[in-house]
């Protein structure tokens, strides 16, 4: 069947003889898994000579290029050009073949085509353009390589350059890239339709007859490319102007079949740099990008020579998810923007905050009712799907909006990037693990639209974070964190060598990600600073607390361009794992987190939330903010006769009344108790809060939050 032919196994160079018209290989029955399915073997990677090139003699046989006896007396140059041209007739004359294989498996497309607009199609168009996807593009990059190539071999001389067209053509392997990719879903498009389609059955019949049976596949064509790319280097004095561009497309050629045995198997990765290194991941994670004044989710990858901006591209279902890079830097370009040499924060999207907390309280309401579907006897696995699927849109909306710490960085022949993130922490980490790549001797790159497609093809395989930092993406059997208050003392920092203005600042991972939480007060001028400060935490789905240690800053010339920008210079920062079992302790429990030779000491204990104050959620301050801001038809009260009383008296009880556990109670002997229970006092306590000047958000975070003034 002619469809064998159109897809290609990869061989490596040991399965089969080279020859001008095709390759002893396996049968397509060989290259059969277990599964029955068409395997693809590793290619060889390494080649170290071109294929036996060979011309057709007047029989049509294939007949070895022996170099004349005059040829071996000649000097090295002449001789290494006599050679180089030896070996381009010999490809030309196999890509001449190649060409005229690809044409004629052209043509029962084209029938094909014209009975899919009949009432009786063989079959429809879309099973023909998933059969023959990219066989017409690869037909017309090799013909026009081949028109380009044959006049310079037929005016040969030392002046004569190809590299540009071997150059050219690596360009263009992204075409093959397509195919590849295409290639397990046209192998079974073709099977079904030979198996169902008696007349498709046929025409694979009568194809697989033609005069080309042992077709070139398209990757069994690039490793030859690349083999006689050795070849050609070898007979091209490293002075000469083809030398380079050789050398450029041999890398380009490489890299590429090293990403198709990559997709293959994970494990081998070898996409090499400019100076012949290997290329790898360092650190990979989700940044919040503005771009244009939109915040825009992205995935970073930091290699050890390039920083990748990355997204994920839509795909149809059932396809292979792929990234779409949106821009790289050489990390020999990418310098970090300081406020001295960058303009003010552009315009950025931001939530009020009061929308972020009623977004925060939908989350946490959407876990409580995901929970209580879960207990329930008759649970439906749908009514899960659905609320975790609504829970997922709000985490990433929050995930979107929250961050606000900008992390500048600059390319210096190009544009300046923004990121946002929560956490300086992260932030810290990101820059120094650029400026330790940095220190080696990088060298600039610029990626070809090849190279650059199959680096970015190779991200999906080599990520280590697969999801977006969310707790609906988390599966039931793994850790949910903790929910309620941790209780931290910061007690003291020792091993500074100099005096400094000295803080501490408090993450946790809430939501999902890390964010800043407490602050304690800056202890000046000192070597020891003892804060002996306590704070209350409140977690949601926390499982690990961070902290870091600056020194203040009171350089004027430094000072804040916008409120969120951290100037001050981290000094040290750790983290500790918050262990269930270890924090849920009554008692104080004492630590030491250990950062760049400095001890911080604190103690920590944890209060779960149902052991906090009965009742005290559905009435806490950000609840009662948030509720104020409909009470504003009171300033109508002439049309709607709503004054700040009756709003009072309507809402008081609902807001202020103690839970049903409280109510239940036998004996209430407490004096809160009492007034608790009184529902005029209810209503005065919430006329009297009605009567003053609302309280922001912005407001109420500052006072609920323990950020201190200097000592």
């Amino acid at each position: 069947m002619f469809y064998l032919f159109i897809f290609f196994p990869f061989y490596s160079k040991h399965y089969f003889n080279y020859n001008t018209d095709g390759y002893e290989g396996d049968t397509a029955e060989d290259r059969k898994s277990q599964d029955g399915s068409e395997t693809m073997p590793f290619i060889d990677e390494s080649p170290t000579m071109s294929p036996h090139l060979c011309a057709r003699g007047q029989d049509g046989e294939a007949v070895s290029p022996t170099p004349p006896e005059g040829l071996l007396l000649r000097g090295g140059i002449e001789k290494g050009l006599e050679m180089k041209k030896l070996v381009l007739s010999g490809f030309l004359a196999s890509e001449g073949i190649y060409i005229n294989q690809l044409e004629a498996l052209l043509l029962p497309m084209k029938p094909l085509k014209a009975t899919a607009t009949t009432s009786k199609p063989v079959l429809t168009m879309e099973q023909i353009d998933t059969i023959f996807f990219m066989i017409q593009d690869i037909f017309e990059i090799h013909k026009e390589f081949y028109d380009a190539l044959s006049p310079n071999i037929q005016q040969w001389d030392e002046k004569v350059t190809v590299g540009h067209l071997f150059q050219k053509l690596a360009s263009q392997l992204g075409v093959y890239k397509a195919f590849v990719d295409n290639y397990k879903v046209a192998v079974e498009t073709a099977e079904k339709c030979g198996q169902a389609n008696n007349q498709f059955q046929k025409i694979s019949e009568v194809s697989s007859s033609t005069p080309y049976p042992l077709l070139y596949k398209p990757i069994d064509r690039v490793t030859r490319s690349t083999l006689v790319l050795h070849d050609l280097l070898k007979h091209t004095p490293k002075d000469h102007p083809d030398f380079p561009l050789l050398q450029d497309a041999l890398r380009i050629s490489q890299n590429f079949l090293s990403s198709i045995n990559e997709e293959i198997d994970p494990r081998r990765t070898a996409v090499t740099t400019p100076k012949g290194e290997v290329r790898q991941l360092v650190k990979d994670g989700f940044l919040v990008e503005v771009s244009e004044g939109t915040r825009k989710l992205r995935h970073v990858f930091l290699f050890t020579d390039l920083l990748l901006c990355a997204k994920m591209k839509k795909t149809a279902v059932g396809r292979h998810q792929q990234y779409e890079c949106k821009w790289y830097i050489p990390l020999a370009d990418l310098s970090f923007q300081t406020l001295d040499d960058s303009d003010s924060l552009p315009h950025v999207q931001t939530l009020p905050e009061h929308e972020i907390e009623e977004m925060k309280i939908k989350i946490s309401s959407i876990k409580s009712e995901i929970q209580k579907e879960k207990k329930a006897q008759k649970a439906q696995s749908r009514n899960v799907d659905r609320l975790r699927k609504k829970m997922n849109e709000q985490e990433s909306c929050l995930l979107l909006h929250s961050p606000t710490i900008p992390f500048r960085i600059h390319n210096k022949h190009g544009k300046s990037f923004l990121f946002l993130l929560s956490s300086d922490y992260e932030r810290s980490e990101w820059r120094e693990s650029i400026q330790k790549l940095q220190k080696k001797d990088l060298q600039a790159c610029v990626l070809s639209s090849v190279e650059l497609q199959v680096l970015t093809g190779s991200c999906f395989k080599l990520r280590t974070v697969h999801n977006i930092p969310v707790t609906s993406n988390k599966d039931d059997d793994e850790s949910s964190g903790l929910y309620g208050f941790l209780h931290v003392i910061v007690h003291k920092a020792t091993g500074f060598k100099e005096s400094a203005n000295l803080y501490c600042t408090l993450e946790v991972d809430s939501f999902g990600y890390f964010v800043s939480k407490a602050k304690t007060r800056v202890f000046r001028d000192t070597t020891e600073p003892q804060w002996n400060e306590e704070f209350e935490i409140e977690l949601e789905g926390s499982q690990c607390l961070r902290i870091l240690c600056y020194e203040k800053c009171y350089d004027k010339s430094k000072l804040n361009k916008d409120d969120n920008e951290i100037v001050d210079k981290i000094m040290g920062k750790g983290q500790v794992q918050l262990d269930p079992q270890t924090v849920q302790s009554k008692n104080w429990h004492m630590d030491v987190i250990e950062m760049n030779g400095i001890k911080v000491e604190f103690s920590m204990k944890f209060t779960s939330r149902d052991l906090k104050t009965p009742a005290a959620d559905p009435h806490v301050h950000s609840v009662l903010v948030f509720v104020s801001s409909h009470f504003r038809v009171a300033e109508k009260e002439p049309v709607n006769k709503m004054s700040l009383h009756n709003l009072a008296t309507v809402f008081g009880p609902t807001l202020l009344r103690p839970s049903e556990s409280e109510s239940s109670k036998a004996h209430i002997t407490l004096a809160s108790d009492i007034w608790s229970h009184d529902v005029m006092a209810q209503v005065q306590v919430l006329l009297y809060y009605l009567q003053h000047p609302p309280i922001s958000f912005a407001e109420l975070k500052k006072n609920t939050l323990y950020f201190s003034t200097d000592v």
